[in-house]
């Protein structure tokens, strides 16, 4: 991938790169990412997810990066986005990102702080997962309609951490993350004020 030259403006940080598709999926129409040159994420304050708002080819947006495993970050592009910045897969773009601020703590419930407290492997890794994992968690225990089952969904989780999986997913009761918390992690946003509209699209 060919990145241009990072450029910082106070807090903005400008590079180029190329939408790429997911080898797993490869479909037309499909959501596109672009991976941060690593110069550019090194001036992020956060290895984790961070929230930013900026320009694609000039169409401004509002997203959260993700770190991708590899010490960088990616965005994903919606069809709506990538349309609106008249780009497509393999296509360059430039890019201008400005970090938003601190990215929420989501409140850890009191009984599962006392599981991981009692499973200090689990706790190790809890410590040192993103905000987002964490919040992922927590949202899937609390999305228990029974106590029992959200007891055992603490004591799966604890065990998960425990040997190592640092996000919970591919479960099938996942649709509140879509529903009720989306605008939290890959969904583009117009921002405030901007001539542009674009209909929030949450990721699969």
């Amino acid at each position: 991938m060919q990145t241009a030259k990072v450029q910082e403006t106070r807090s903005t940080i400008r590079f180029g790169a190329k939408l790429l598709r997911p080898e797993a999926t490869g479909k037309l129409g499909s959501s596109t990412f672009l991976t941060l040159p690593k110069i550019a994420s090194a001036k992020l304050p956060s290895r984790g997810v961070t929230t930013v708002e900026g320009t694609i080819n000039g169409f401004p947006f509002r997203a959260a990066l993700e770190p991708n495993g590899n010490g960088t970050h990616r965005l994903r592009v919606d069809k709506a986005l990538r349309d609106a910045a008249g780009a497509d897969t393999t296509d360059p773009v430039t890019v201008e990102i400005t970090r938003t601020g601190e990215e929420p703590q989501t409140r850890v419930p009191m009984d599962l702080r006392n599981a991981l407290a009692a499973a200090p492997p689990a706790q190790a890794l809890w410590a040192d997962i993103t905000p987002m994992a964490r919040r992922d968690w927590i949202l899937w225990i609390s999305s228990a309609k029974q106590p029992e089952t959200r007891k055992r969904r603490i004591e799966k989780a604890c065990a998960m951490l425990a040997a190592g999986k640092r996000r919970v997913c591919c479960f099938g009761g996942l649709n509140w993350l879509v529903k009720d918390y989306a605008a939290s992690g890959g969904t583009w946003l117009p921002l405030p004020n901007s001539k542009h509209r674009l209909s929030p699209r949450s990721t699969k």
